[in-house]
């Protein structure tokens, strides 16, 4: 009490003196009830205190004389007694907690004072009179800045030598990936200055010093500058390690009480960032200690282990203060330079075990097997924000994503850097590459996904998004390519084609700096010394090389690389002398000579490396100057009908060494027949001369083949030039050839034409015939080749543009009329969701016509093909808006029923506006009959057309066609048709649209009102279709496309497809299409070697849009502009059940659609779109629509025409077919070693492939060029779509087809390796043995598993593939998800009821007798990879049938994942946590995809909890004697998901939950047992528990209040 009455005495002059720095009262008293309690004396001379600790050198001889403090009992007293000298309680209590911790900080070292803090702040916290939240985090807040000044200070009084490093620890760095909350407690106070570390520290009072003081004098020290700092490291880490070691045990004091979730949080955090940086010292390095291994001391350990303890302490289960996915996402588990403690590595190991368990729930089945096959259009999507129109559509998304850590996909160009070579994804990359050089996708799918090489990327260029090939991959990949394609021509194998497809890709990687150009040929040259010297047997590469070197990259390299000379002597060693077998053969010829070129053309280049060149090569060359003079003769025209093989041989020779003269013989042929004046119509001006070449052959793509890319680009220029900028009209021969060099290089030498020309010259198109012969060309030629390329969307943005402003231009309606057939032909063209308009803003820029169209193909795509992305989700009902805006067309009840209902929907409300029509026609009737009157009777006085064109009002001009044909109705010859015509062409395009839609309503509405009259049907019919002769076909006055479009689009009247079905049966239609297709040549174009005969403008077009037209025709035909309007008839009737007029229709019309470019697609979407419903007849019609010998169905698929199931062989030869054509093939590496390599299983040649049908493995058929399957696009497309076809024409339920496919995954590998040992069923059945862990597969594990099923012929299954049985049972799975995602959803519906009945009937599953952890471990088994199963012949039902479900959702749009629910509501009630874990397996990895789809994730993930509600639910009966610690993983995974979904893609530190998914959570927990409502404490929406609702805004305000 004397102590206590001595500091009261003090308190008018502390005061006093607090006032003047603006302190609290009570601070200095508090601060001096301490220093009395921790025997700190404020008399003390600071000598007498200071000390350092004593080491091996020193020994403590004296003793400070001093009092002892008072006994720890009193402390309270005292306190109490200063407490109520102050009325203001909280200001009491925050001073206290400011001068607590600052009495921590300086008293952490010593060990007695240390320990009464212990004993005051739990005495202080126990009567409220501190609060631990507010204290702990004040003093975890002070820590950090107070270790940063204790390294400051020492360093400031060390000695330190030059060699010595700088400290490194920052304690108040971020933890990576930790965690990231926002206190709610105000700062901590200001701490006083620190101490001397290492000594009893000094008062508050005393001045403070940073200079450490020792006892022996200045003079006597002898240590070295580098001793010192060693001494001072030390005691600084001494120091540190007994502040922490202090302030963990407050905080495990702490810990017993009920700390909010903010402070736990906190706590956890900065445990987490001690452990991190646990090494991080001032080094001092000399000789001698770069020797030893630094060992941590026992301090350093103590406070480790403390650490330790808080930690495991806030992740107990049975508290939950903490959820332990914290540490799993706070990357503790990857810190470098572990100490060897046992504690922190049980630690460590526990994070890796549940991060591991974790991220299996975010991974699919197989998933290294999930690779882009090129099959489909869809690429794997990246996770956007909110993103919305065309800036959504050219996203760069990802070919394939790579698991982080935790589990999440990942992709993008920093993490295609960091892949190492030799590594899985390493491997898995080349995998996607070497696939692609095999189907060589489009330009712009290689655009997106590959990185420049490091030497051709500029400085300021940004990353990109998408890319995820490295230069090094896609370099490795083409060095594979190259080495395959000499391998297969060393076999005598004719693979010529191969070599001119890689050549074209091979130009556009090198022009586009994606490789390297000198580090390429390093590569190569070792690969072929090292790897395979024997390979390089022909000039091949050579002739690769004679292919690049023109492009300005490569000559770069040659001119200016300091490597140049050494690159060119590489380049110069690839020559061989080796010849073909047939020296007269043109390829044989051109590797021949190709030395001698590329020798040539280096000596151009560079004086520097002549001395390397061959001479004999440089020689030889004069053989091509000689054989050149000896064949032009001066004149540079060659006949090229006429010339042999080697002569063939030879010209190409010359594009690679005299391009020029090369470029003007091509040029001097094609125009040699010289020019003719065309005759012109009588419409047009005698005095207007036009002048058009005469046609000749055009060149044979045989012979372009082989032309050297740098001349066909030259020779593409040129005839551009000719074609678009000349006075002279050119000839079809030399379109047509400008057409198959742009197929033949669709990499090299594809252009943006719209583009390409303006740029090239603005005005360009501005002249009429070069805009119709542009639109020509898209229209009739190149429309495969930009859908191919993916630039299908930009240009009907393009073309739309140019229609919006010819639509309202009086007179020009050819030019529009080809552009709106352009832009109809492109929508339908549309295999994926598009974007009307690029802006995204306000209506389309369409035409009425299109805006119809654009809504019929929208309902087919989603309906077939499904919505891939949620941006096009959310942007739908947009897009209708904007498509809907200015129409005001409603489709019938019958067509409605067929759109997909997420269409039908938002069109179920538009108003039908016929009858306004009709009403507004009835007001008008009398004006408009009299206008016609005067306008069309045969004695209508001529003046009148233009008065009538300038006075008359639009609301009367739209009635002019239907009140013509009310005038001519029986009468036709009444009407004066030169009056009529001449005033609809003076209309603009857009005025005679308007006119026919009114003219049918109008039409279909006065046959109802003749019929209502008693007129006969078929007298009104009759009628009705010559009057619309009259427009069409007498007096051609109408363009017949849009007046079908018009009549189907009614048919609501059943009239309207009754006058379609009469038009198109009639002999005049029939008589044109026959005259087109004779006229025009085979529908492969490229194919004819013949003269193209020009049409009559007149009479391909007819009147209306020949009238006053000066160009002639190229390739456009009445015709040909009802190519993409026949399938939409087909559709339409369909729709109303007239199959039989269907059939009609496409019976006749099947050689037509034989020209249509998109008839492959037509087929294959008309069987998806109306699946289940169409007439067998129709189907046989469908097919006979495809040419047999273009599509590569199975051999037995005609025989399918029963219904009755086909065996099972059938679909396994199907699935043989995508394994071997579509899914990438295995590269030698895999995931666990072995699988993937062939030594695994019994090595197989197969005998007889020839044998085998054309979807499966055979002989070498060849890579077919763009151009020979421009629909669907790519082999692989082909083959899959095929595929689809067969599917949906079998006359079988899709129940029959999904249980046939399901059955062959789930006893795959049993018959398979049965098949390949030769063996026959032993019987049909599930065994229900199974192994418990990953090494029950041995031979002596008695493990037996599912046993093959009778229908497959397996005798000769496994020789039908190359791979082996363990490889092809996992391929099998992946061809089959992919096979069913591309069919429609009838076919889903069915798979999820299927592959739910498997698994409830798995043994496993139906025998009650097992026990749980029987079950348990058995179920965890079978849910591993199947390719991990595959390698010990141990694969289950179950485990199958999962990867088949990942497969298949790997390849699913978006949209249709709507139904995937259902398979978990098929598999309830869930009864088992082993069925509650193959609930999570099936739909876990779903989620992450669809964080994006709010209510599509809401779902799911509802479904998932319900699950856990049936096994965990207070009143279950399946959770009896089940642990919720049991599912541990799958609490980590939902807080995962949480996180994931919340951030919007991969977990952040600054991660959090959304408000609405902690409340779903939040509801569900309330069903649960109280335990497993316990691990989910912190998914909760309720503050006072829940780390996340407590820093959460919605929440934390709720929590303040």
């Amino acid at each position: 009490m004397e102590q206590l009455t001595n500091v009261q005495q003090q308190q008018r002059a502390s005061s006093s003196s607090s006032r003047g720095h603006n302190i609290h009262p009570a601070q200095p008293l508090i601060l001096e009830l301490f220093n009395l309690y921790l025997g700190r004396n404020a008399g003390q001379k600071p000598d007498e205190q200071v000390r350092e600790p004593p080491n091996k050198t020193q020994k403590r001889v004296t003793a400070i004389n001093k009092e002892f403090p008072p006994p720890n009992e009193r402390f309270l007293l005292d306190f109490e007694q200063i407490r109520r000298q102050f009325p203001d309680l909280e200001l009491l209590r925050s001073v206290t907690e400011s001068v607590l911790i600052s009495v921590v900080i300086q008293s952490c070292t010593h060990a007695p004072r240390a320990d009464f803090l212990l004993f005051a702040v739990s005495a202080l916290c126990s009567r409220g009179w501190i609060n631990w939240d507010t204290f702990l985090e004040a003093l975890l807040s002070s820590v950090s800045p107070a270790e940063t000044h204790v390294q400051g200070c020492q360093t400031t009084g060390a000695v330190v030598s030059s060699t010595s490093s700088q400290s490194v620890l920052q304690s108040s760095n971020p933890l990576p990936n930790s965690l990231s909350f926002q206190s709610s407690n105000p700062a901590s106070p200001p701490l006083p200055a620190m101490h001397g570390i290492g000594s009893p520290a000094h008062s508050a009072a005393e001045p403070s010093s940073c200079t450490p003081l020792s006892p022996l004098k200045s003079n006597d020290t002898t240590f070295t500058g580098q001793h010192s700092a060693r001494i001072y490291s030390s005691v600084r880490e001494n120091t540190i390690s007994c502040l922490r070691k202090l302030s963990c045990k407050l905080i495990l004091i702490g810990l017993r009480t009920n700390l909010k979730p903010v402070t736990h949080a906190d706590i956890l955090n900065h445990m987490l960032t001690w452990l991190v940086h646990w090494d991080q010292k001032q080094h001092v390095v000399d000789e001698f200690d770069s020797a030893k291994c630094w060992m941590p001391d026992v301090t350093l350990l103590e406070w480790v282990h403390n650490c330790l303890e808080v930690i495991w302490q806030l992740v107990e289960e049975t508290k939950c203060r903490v959820p332990f996915y914290e540490l799993i996402r706070s990357g503790l588990q990857f810190i470098d330079n572990i100490p060897d403690d046992e504690a922190l590595f049980t630690l460590l190991l526990e994070i890796h075990k549940r991060r591991d368990m974790m991220a299996m729930h975010m991974q699919m089945l197989d998933q290294h097997l999930h690779c882009p096959t090129f099959g489909t259009s869809r690429i794997q999507p990246q996770v956007t924000g909110n993103t919305s129109g065309e800036t959504v559509t050219n996203m760069r998304h990802s070919p394939i994503t790579y698991p982080s850590l935790l589990g999440e996909p990942l992709h993008g160009e920093e993490l295609a850097t960091s892949i190492q070579r030799g590594s899985l994804d390493w491997e898995r990359a080349l995998r996607c590459l070497r696939h692609a050089f095999c189907n060589t996708p489009s330009p712009d799918w290689w655009r997106r996904v590959l990185l420049l090489a490091p030497c051709h990327r500029l400085p300021a260029q940004g990353p990109t998004a998408g890319a995820v090939f490295t230069s090094e991959m896609i370099t490795d990949a083409t060095i594979d390519r190259i080495v395959e394609l000499l391998k297969l021509s060393n076999s005598e194998t004719n693979c010529w084609q191969e070599w001119l497809i890689f050549s074209d890709l091979f130009f556009f990687l090198m022009k586009h700096g994606c490789i390297d150009f000198v580090d390429f040929v390093d590569k190569l040259v070792s690969r072929i010394q090292d790897g395979s010297p024997n390979i390089l047997r022909t000039n091949h590469v050579t002739w690769l090389y004679a292919q690049i070197i023109p492009v300005e990259l490569v000559i770069n390299a040659l001119n200016t690389d300091p490597r140049k000379v050494e690159t060119t002597r590489k380049i110069l060693s690839f020559h061989k002398e080796d010849r073909g077998s047939d020296p007269n053969n043109p390829q044989t010829v051109l590797l021949d000579f190709i030395s001698s070129c590329q020798n040539l053309r280096i000596w151009s280049l560079d004086k520097s490396t002549r001395e390397y060149l061959n001479g004999e090569q440089l020689q030889k060359g004069r053989q091509i100057d000689e054989w050149w003079r000896q064949v032009s003769k001066g004149e540079r025209l060659m006949d090229y009908r006429n010339m042999d093989e080697r002569s063939i041989g030879m010209f190409w020779v010359v594009s690679y060494t005299m391009a020029a003269p090369a470029l003007e013989t091509v040029m001097n042929w094609l125009t040699s027949a010289g020019v003719t004046e065309i005759v012109t119509g009588s419409n047009v001006q005698a005095n207007e001369r036009l002048m058009v070449m005469q046609e000749v052959n055009p060149l044979p793509m045989s012979l372009l083949s082989g032309f050297s890319i740098n001349l066909c680009l030259k020779l593409a220029n040129q005839m551009e030039d000719s074609m678009f900028s000349g006075q002279v009209v050119p000839s079809i021969a030399m379109v047509e050839t400008y057409v198959r060099l742009l197929l033949i290089s669709p990499h090299a030498l594809f252009r943006h034409l719209l583009t390409h020309l303006t740029q090239k010259n603005s005005n360009m198109l501005s002249r009429p015939a070069a805009s119709i012969l542009v639109f020509e060309i898209l229209n009739y030629r190149l429309l495969s080749l930009y859908r191919y390329q993916g630039k299908n969307k930009a240009l009907l943005h393009d073309v739309t543009k140019r229609i919006a402003v010819l639509k309202g231009k009086r007179g020009d309606h050819r030019c529009f009329r080809l552009a709106e057939n352009l832009c109809v032909n492109l929508i339908s063209s549309m295999r994926e969701f598009f974007y009307v308009k690029r802006d995204g803003k306000g209506p389309t820029e369409f035409t009425e016509t299109l805006n119809r169209i654009t809504v019929v193909t929208l309902s087919i795509v989603i309906k077939t093909r499904g919505i891939a992305e949620v941006e096009h989700l959310l942007y739908l009902p947009t897009m209708l808006e904007q498509v809907l805006a200015t129409s005001q067309h409603a489709w019938s009840e019958k067509t409605l029923r067929y759109f997909p209902s997420i269409l039908r929907d938002a069109l179920a409300s538009r108003i039908d506006t016929r009858n306004i029509a009709i009403q507004a026609w009835q007001q008008a009737e009398a004006t408009v009959l009299n206008q016609c009157a005067k306008l069309v009777s045969i004695s209508a006085d001529p003046s009148y057309v233009m008065t009538y064109m300038n006075h008359s009002f639009f609301q009367h001009r739209q009635f002019l066609c239907a009140g013509t044909w009310i005038l001519m109705y029986s009468h036709p010859e009444s009407i004066n048709s030169l009056h009529l015509g001449r005033v609809l062409r003076e209309f603009s395009p857009e005025e005679v649209t308007a006119n026919i839609y009114t003219m049918v309503d109008v039409l279909l509405h006065h046959l109802n009102l003749e019929l209502q009259r008693g007129r006969s049907l078929q007298d009104i019919m009759f009628k009705a279709y010559n009057n619309l002769a009259f427009f069409i076909w007498t007096h051609e006055l109408l363009p017949l496309d849009i007046l079908f479009l018009a009549l189907i689009d009614c048919d609501h009247d059943p009239h309207a497809l009754d006058i379609v079905v009469n038009i198109l049966c009639g002999k005049e239609f029939q008589q044109r299409a026959k005259s087109y297709i004779m006229n025009c040549g085979p529908p492969e174009h490229w194919l004819f070697s013949g003269t193209f005969k020009r049409p009559e403008l007149q009479k391909a077009l007819g009147n209306y849009l020949s009238w006053r037209e000066r160009c002639p025709v190229f390739f456009d035909d009445i015709a040909a502009r009802l190519l993409p309007v026949i399938p939409l008839i087909i559709y339409r009737l369909i729709e109303n059940d007239r199959f039989d007029k269907a059939d009609e229709v496409l019976r006749m019309y099947s050689p037509l659609l034989q020209y249509y470019p998109l008839v492959f697609t037509f087929v294959r979407e008309i069987l998806a779109y109306f699946y289940g419903h169409l007439p067998v007849k129709i189907i046989h019609q469908l097919l006979n629509a495809l040419s047999a010998k273009k599509v590569p169905f199975s051999e037995s698929f005609a025989q399918r025409v029963v219904p009755i199931c086909p065996p099972l062989d059938y679909f396994v030869t199907i699935l043989l077919g995508l394994v071997d054509h579509v899914i990438p093939p295995l590269s030698n590496s895999s995931r666990n070693g072995h699988f993937g390599d062939l030594s695994n299983g019994p090595q197989q040649t197969a005998p007889n492939k020839g044998t085998t049908s054309q979807a499966s493995t055979g002989s070498h058929e060849g890579q077919k060029p763009f151009y020979q399957i421009q629909d669907p696009g790519t082999y692989t497309q082909l083959i899959l779509e095929t595929a689809v076809i067969e599917i949906l024409s079998l006359p079988v339920s899709a129940t029959e087809i999904i249980r046939s496919l399901v059955q062959i995954v789930v006893h795959i590998q049993p018959t398979l390796v049965q098949s390949s040992n030769g063996l026959q069923p032993s019987g049909a059945g599930q065994s229900c043995v199974m192994p418990t862990s990953t090494s029950g597969g041995s031979s002596d594990s008695g493990v037996t598993r599912t046993s093959t099923v009778s229908g497959l012929n397996n005798s000769n299954f496994i020789w039908r593939s190359d791979y082996t049985c363990q490889q092809l049972s996992c391929l099998m799975i992946q061809a089959c998800g992919l096979l069913l995602a591309q069919l429609p959803s009838e076919f889903h519906i069915e798979l999820y009821t299927e592959t739910a009945r498997v698994i409830k009937e798995s043994c496993w599953l139906s025998d009650g007798k097992r026990t749980v952890s029987e079950l348990n471990s058995a179920v965890s088994y079978a849910l591993l990879d199947p390719t991990w199963a595959s390698q010990d012949n141990t694969s289950t039902a179950i485990g199958n049938v999962v990867a088949l479900l990942h497969a298949f959702f790997s390849n699913l749009p978006l949209e249709w994942m709507e139904g995937a629910h259902l398979i978990i509501n098929h598999l309830k009630p869930i009864t088992s946590v082993a069925g509650l874990r193959i609930a999570f397996r099936i739909l876990g990895p779903l989620l992450h995809r669809l964080v994006n789809a709010n209510n599509l994730f809401t779902k799911t993930l509802t479904v998932l909890l319900s699950s856990l509600t049936d096994v965990f639910g207070r009143n279950s009966p399946a959770s009896t004697g089940v642990e919720a610690s049991e599912i541990v993983d799958i609490v980590d995974f939902l807080h995962q998901i949480v996180h994931y979904d919340g951030q919007g893609g991969p977990v952040q530190a600054s991660s959090k939950p959304k408000a609405e998914v902690l409340v779903l959570i939040g509801r569900t927990a309330e069903t649960l047992r109280p335990d497993m409502q316990h691990l989910l404490t912190h998914l909760k929406p309720d503050p006072t528990s829940s780390i996340y609702a407590a820093t959460h805004p919605k929440f934390a305000g709720n929590a303040a209040a």
